[in-house]
């Protein structure tokens, strides 16, 4: 467990570490220079780099938190990476059943893997389970369609670091929308006109839109105020849990 900056949850919990590059928006990945960096620093979960590894000793970390949390499930990996074994997946899949009080967040890049995982009956989903993936630009908008296929109850996009233009998404039961430029050192630029067209979808569909941040250089300075105020709205669902 850790507590997190990101904005959209309140702490992290990483039953699996490492992962590879699968599409664009993979490019200058937070997580595989974090995951250098906490290597460095001698932890031992992190002594393979960024290589995919899992932890099962991680599978009794939240019964041990007592107050409620909204918690981001593998912020350093993707738990639908073909290399994870389904039955670890079952075994995450099961202790966020057996923990109804926090909500878990899992978001993949992977929308294949978790619809095929899905159609085979592989998974029961919890009402706690928020289910996501990442749509960075138009190339990968069929991630969209593969999420919309499954049983979660409560279904999100992550179309960060947004790269390019999204226009005409179809956010029928799609629950939530999280929007993010990109920082680090070299980041790609977000056009402010692919922000807004993504709001004005979102508004239209009468999905919770969420603006985490415009990125660059120095994201600090750059804020997250669209249009002079900032957007945290989150899905109504939220107070059902």
């Amino acid at each position: 467990m850790a507590q997190s900056s990101i904005e959209w949850t309140e702490m992290t919990w990483n039953p699996v570490t490492g992962c590879n590059k699968l599409s664009a928006g993979c490019k200058f990945c937070y997580a595989e220079v974090m995951s250098r960096r906490l290597r460095a620093m001698g932890l031992e979960k992190y002594k393979d780099g960024f290589k995919l590894r899992i932890h099962p000793h991680e599978l009794d970390r939240p019964y041990t938190w007592k107050k409620p949390q909204m918690v981001f499930v593998n912020s350093m990996s993707d738990l639908f990476h073909k290399d994870v074994p389904v039955d670890f997946i079952q075994q995450v899949f099961a202790v966020m059943r057996d923990n109804p009080q926090h909500v878990f967040q899992v978001l993949t890049k992977r929308a294949d893997v978790l619809l095929r995982y899905d159609r085979e009956g592989l998974l029961t989903w919890p009402h706690n389970v928020w289910m996501g993936v990442s749509v960075e630009d138009g190339r990968v908008r069929h991630r969209i369609d593969a999420l919309r296929q499954t049983g979660a109850r409560v279904k999100f996009l992550s179309c960060e670091p947004l790269i390019g233009p999204l226009p005409d998404m179809d956010l029928s039961r799609i629950d939530w929308v999280i929007v993010g430029g990109e920082s680090g050192r070299k980041p790609r630029p977000m056009d402010p006109d692919w922000v807004l067209d993504i709001k004005d979808q979102c508004d239209r569909a009468d999905v919770a839109f969420f603006f985490k941040q415009w990125g660059g250089t120095n994201k600090k300075a750059a804020g997250r105020e669209l249009e002079g105020r900032t957007y945290d709205e989150m899905p109504e669902l939220a107070h059902m849990v």
